[in-house]
C-alpha cells in the first residue's frame, strides 16, 4: 500500500512531557510535578458566567474573530496592563495560545524563511515552524545569563533569511523573565535587522518582581513588529476552556483569521462569555493565585538550597529549572530513576531543547501539601545519590 503519512509530520518528535504523564497516570501514589496547569479551580464567578451563557442559549458560532465584546475587553486589558492601544480589528480569539502560535507562523512564513527559537522553551514552537514551512534556528540560552536572550546571541543568529524571532518570556520551562532594559537592547536589533517578533506572554500575570511584566510591544517601534500571544489558561486557571488570543498588526491578523476561519471557525462561545467576566472582574483572583505561586516558589528555592541542588532563581511563570549535572546522569536517566524509586515525576530538561540537558523542569502549580511530599521524596533520592544515610 502507498504510505498514507506525511514525512514532515512523521519526522516530528512527540512531546517529551507526555511520556512521563502517561506513566504516572498508571502508577499508584505517584506525584506528578510536570504539568503546567494551575491547581486552582476556575474562579466561581467566571464559571457562573459560562453556565449563564448556556442557560440563555448562547450556543451559536460567534464571528470568526471572536465576540466583539471580548475583543473590546482585551483591548482595554492590554491598554491597562502593558500600555499598548489595540483596536478590536487587531485582536483574534483563538483556541488557546497554542493555536495562535501555529496560525501566526503559517500566516507569516514562506518556505525556508528562518525563525529564531530560544531554548529551553515551550515544546510547540519548533514543530509549528516546521509545519509552516519555516526553518527553525535554535538559540541555546545559558544558565550563566539566567536563561535570558542576550543582544549578542540575537545578533549572532540573524541572517538575511531571518523573518521571525520567538520571544518566550516569562519562560516555560526556566521561569526566566526579560526586564525592560534587556528588551530595549533586543528591540534595537529587531528594528535594525527588520524582523518580526512572536511574543508569547501567556505567563505575563505571573511575574514576581515588583515592577511586573514588560511587553516588547510597548517599546517604541515594536507594536507594528510584534504578534502578541496571550490567553486565559494560566492567569485565570482556565486551561480546559481552551481560549487564547493574538494581538498585532491588522494585515497579519487578517491572514491569521483566514486560516482560523477554515480550520476552526471560531473559539468556543461559552468560553468567550466566561472570558469577558474574567477580564472585567478577575484581577483579585489573579492576584491571590500569583501570591500563592510566589509562596510556593520561595519554598522550592529554600528546599533546593537545603539539599544542595543548584537552581537559579526564577521570577516568572510557575516552574523551576534545577541543575542535576553534578550527579553525572542525563536528565532522562535522573527523571526515570526518581519516578521508579520515589514515585515523583518531573520533566527532563531535554523535552524543551537539547540545551536543557542536565536540568529538570519542576512545576510548582500544585498544592503546598503535594509539593512538600514530593520534595521530601526528592530529598531522599538526592541524599541517596550523595551517599548520605537516610
Amino acid at each position: 500500500m502507498r504510505n498514507p503519512l506525511s514525512d514532515k509530520v512523521v519526522a516530528l518528535e512527540p512531546s517529551g512531557i507526555r511520556k512521563f504523564f502517561d506513566i504516572v497516570s498508571e502508577m499508584k501514589d505517584a506525584i506528578f510535578l510536570g504539568v503546567g496547569e494551575p491547581d486552582f479551580d476556575t474562579p466561581w464567578h467566571i464559571r457562573e458566567e459560562g453556565i449563564y451563557s448556556l442557560e440563555r442559549g448562547r450556543t451559536f458560532y460567534t464571528s470568526n474573530s471572536g465576540l466583539m465584546e471580548l475583543r473590546q475587553e482585551i483591548c482595554s486589558y492590554l491598554k491597562h496592563k502593558i500600555h499598548v492601544t489595540y483596536s478590536p480589528k487587531e485582536v483574534l480569539i483563538t483556541v488557546g495560545g497554542s493555536e495562535a502560535i501555529d496560525i501566526a507562523m503559517r500566516a507569516m512564513l514562506n518556505p525556508g524563511e528562518e525563525v529564531l527559537i530560544p531554548q529551553p522553551s515551550f515544546v510547540s514552537y519548533l514543530p509549528c515552524c516546521v509545519m509552516a514551512g519555516g526553518k527553525p534556528v535554535v538559540i541555546d540560552l545559558k544558565e550563566g545569563d539566567e536563561f535570558k536572550l542576550t543582544k549578542q546571541q540575537l545578533l549572532d543568529a540573524i541572517t538575511d533569511k531571518t523573518k521571525l524571532l520567538v520571544l518566550p518570556f516569562p519562560n516555560n520551562p526556566t521561569g526566566a523573565i526579560l526586564e525592560k532594559q534587556e528588551l530595549e537592547e533586543l528591540a534595537e536589533v529587531i528594528i535594525e535587522k527588520d524582523i518580526y517578533v512572536l511574543s508569547d506572554e501567556i505567563y505575563s500575570e505571573l511575574s514576581y518582581k515588583e515592577e511586573g511584566h514588560t511587553s516588547i510591544a510597548s517599546l517604541p517601534g515594536m507594536k507594528e513588529r510584534t504578534i502578541l500571544i496571550n490567553g486565559f489558561s494560566k492567569a485565570f486557571a482556565m486551561t480546559g476552556w481552551r481560549l487564547g488570543y493574538a494581538a498585532g498588526p491588522e494585515k497579519i491578523l487578517e491572514q491569521m483569521t483566514k486560516i482560523h476561519q477554515f480550520a476552526i471557525m471560531c473559539a468556543p462561545t461559552t468560553s468567550q462569555y466566561a472570558a469577558v467576566e474574567a477580564l472585567r472582574n478577575g484581577d483579585r483572583d489573579v492576584q491571590e493565585m500569583r501570591e500563592s505561586y510566589n509562596q510556593r516558589r520561595r519554598f522550592l528555592m529554600h528546599t533546593f538550597k537545603e539539599m544542595n541542588l543548584e537552581c537559579f532563581e526564577p521570577f516568572g511563570a510557575f516552574y523551576a529549572f534545577p541543575s542535576i549535572k553534578r550527579f553525572g546522569m542525563t536528565s532522562e536517566e535522573f527523571a526515570e530513576r526518581l519516578l521508579k524509586e520515589e514515585k515523583v515525576a518531573v520533566v527532563p530538561g531535554t523535552a524543551f531543547g537539547a540545551c536543557g540537558e542536565g536540568y529538570l523542569r519542576i512545576s510548582y502549580a500544585y498544592s503546598m501539601e503535594d509539593l512538600k511530599k514530593a520534595l521530601g521524596r526528592l530529598k531522599k533520592f538526592v541524599n541517596r545519590l550523595d551517599g548520605k544515610e537516610e
